[in-house]
């Protein structure tokens, strides 16, 4: 008996060092579970594509939607020779989106389909073998210098995505909101009808027309199926950019030499954490609006900060939380930007490896036209 009972204290020890052994490396085991999953979260490719905006070619009458066909081929030659991989719209939104390596990507991006960049600027492009995307304002097409259904279906032979702008290029901010949502949607539903038609498919990336919108705007994009949309807010997109407002750097006239683009092209994101308010519009109750900024406190030099307010001075406060790793600016313009529709917030900064990173924000007053 006692060697029975003996032999009874004996096994549930044993059994009991068994499930201590396996309880033990059992939670082992989760732990490299949670390591491995937290490793491959802090080693995600970080990506941004830097992308710009072109309207006219050649066409000297508009300078401040025109660029010189010497300066647009300077800056092919140097994406050329600098050895950016130039992409689509969509392939740069797909690029963001993957899990591929980190490369130097360009976009370029041509807003309304004038004529003037099937007759100058296509050639150039196809000189260079850059792809490109063509955001067309359909009801536009065969106009007076506009190109016509036929020139958009080769210029997207020829490698140029297309892309929808809507059907009549409106002003829709300045539509009251009851109306504004049905006539947004309804204008890009009836372009992707005709896009359909006439050029056998249906686009997959969006421009807001003057680069003006809402968030129910954005929201109705996104709802459509789209892949993105472009801004016209200058900036660099990267991996945490809201696909339905992608900055682009406008090149025309006043912005297209070489130096600016240069700098342009190799500018990074200033990695915006907290956005307030998240809209563009103001009213003439607000002639002074309020850009609040949250900033990761690691990603730039809080003392490099400066920002810049199109017809006036910039007056900014930064806040450094340093327990938090965050950087807090709030910045506004010195006098009244009401005189102007549009008016921009910019921020710049250098980062930790002395790269500019650039951020900015779109104010709209729709009560001028």
């Amino acid at each position: 008996m006692i060697i029975i009972k003996l032999m009874k204290n004996i096994l549930l020890v044993a059994n009991l060092f068994l499930f201590l052994f396996f309880l033990i490396t059992g939670c082992d085991n989760q732990t490299k579970k949670r390591l491995i999953t937290y490793e491959s979260i802090t080693n995600e490719v970080y990506k941004d594509v830097v992308c710009f905006v072109y309207h006219r070619f050649g066409d000297h009458r508009f300078p401040s939607t025109n660029i010189s066909l010497s300066d647009f081929e300077a800056h092919l030659k140097y994406l050329k020779d600098n050895n950016f991989e130039v992409v689509t719209f969509s392939e740069a939104l797909d690029y963001i989106k993957s899990g591929s390596e980190n490369k130097k990507v360009a976009v370029i991006t041509i807003d309304d389909g004038y004529k003037s960049f099937f007759n100058n600027g296509l050639p150039l492009l196809k000189k260079y073998d850059f792809p490109a995307t063509l955001f067309v304002n359909s009801e536009s097409v065969g106009g007076k210098d506009y190109m016509t259904w036929g020139e958009i279906n080769k210029a997207n032979n020829e490698g140029v995505e297309i892309g929808n702008h809507t059907h009549t290029h409106e002003y829709f901010l300045n539509i009251d909101p009851e109306d504004r949502y049905t006539e947004f949607e309804k204008e890009i539903t009836i372009s992707q009808q005709l896009f359909e038609v006439k050029l056998g498919h249906k686009p997959e990336t969006f421009a807001y027309p003057f680069g003006e919108y809402d968030n129910e705007m954005k929201a109705i994009v996104k709802k459509l199926g789209f892949k993105g949309a472009a801004a016209q807010n200058s900036g660099v997109i990267y991996s945490d950019t809201d696909l339905m407002e992608c900055p682009r750097f406008p090149m025309s006239e006043s912005y297209a030499d070489i130096n600016s683009f240069i700098s342009k092209a190799n500018m990074k994101p200033l990695k915006i954490i907290g956005e307030k308010p998240s809209d563009q519009i103001i009213s003439k109750s607000i002639p002074q609006p309020v850009l609040e900024l949250k900033i990761q406190g690691d990603a730039i030099k809080s003392d490099e900060i400066q920002c810049f307010i199109q017809g006036a001075e910039c007056e900014m406060s930064i806040q450094n939380d340093t327990i938090k790793n965050i950087i807090e600016v709030e910045l506004k313009a010195s006098s009244s930007i009401l005189l102007r529709r549009r008016t921009l917030y910019t921020l710049t900064a250098k980062n930790s490896n002395g790269d500019w990173c650039w951020f900015s924000h779109l104010w709209v007053n729709p009560s001028i036209n």
